[in-house]
């Protein structure tokens, strides 16, 4: 069994926003595999179904971005799940738009919802799918960055990398994070 944990904050003033990828994956998942996330619990938005064969938890903590180890480690204690039954899925300033990469362990990257996870689980050794959403602009402040919604021109891109992500996911469900990492961490903007 996966738990599948896309980052986020609550409420349609952060819809659409960089900051909110790991939701829009979630439900691109959900949509696809026909699975619906809308049952409250463990200070989430959650779903169960199956995907390659596989039981999965779909979930979108409601714990706003900062919070949100608060949502994992209740999902993790319910069902008894290994942190390396875990797929977080969350924006990374640090890769452009347009690319994701999949890791089994690392450190926060300075991202303050990968800290607080790390903080309540007590470990980095848990599998992450991070979307690529672009560089800070010079001037800007990070976090009325990260809560911006995406120009026109960028639109199309996310939506093929939101795309790539899902697909990124349901691989390392099916064939493993090893094989994920070779497909997907190649992937180049065409």
């Amino acid at each position: 069994m996966y738990a599948i944990i896309g980052l986020g904050n609550p409420g349609l003033q952060y819809a659409a926003t960089r900051h909110n990828v790991g939701f829009e994956v979630i439900e691109r998942l959900a949509f696809e595999n026909n699975i619906d996330v809308s049952r409250k619990k463990f200070h989430a938005l959650i779903g169960e179904g199956m995907i390659g064969g596989e039981k999965v938890i779909l979930a979108k903590p409601q714990t706003y971005m900062n919070l949100s180890g608060k949502s994992v480690i209740e999902i993790i204690n319910w069902y008894k799940l290994d942190p390396r039954n875990i797929i977080i899925i969350y924006d990374d300033i640090s890769l452009p738009i347009g690319l994701i990469r999949v890791r089994t362990k690392g450190s926060d990257g300075g991202h303050n919802g990968i800290k607080n996870i790390i903080s309540c689980l007590g470990s980095q050794e848990f599998l992450r799918v991070r979307v690529g959403v672009g560089e800070k602009p010079p001037g800007w402040d990070l976090s009325d960055y990260v809560l911006s919604r995406f120009t026109k021109e960028e639109i199309k891109e996310m939506v093929q990398s939101i795309k790539i992500a899902s697909d990124a996911v349901e691989t390392i469900i099916k064939e493993g994070p090893d094989k994920a990492m070779n497909v997907f961490n190649q992937k180049v903007r065409e």
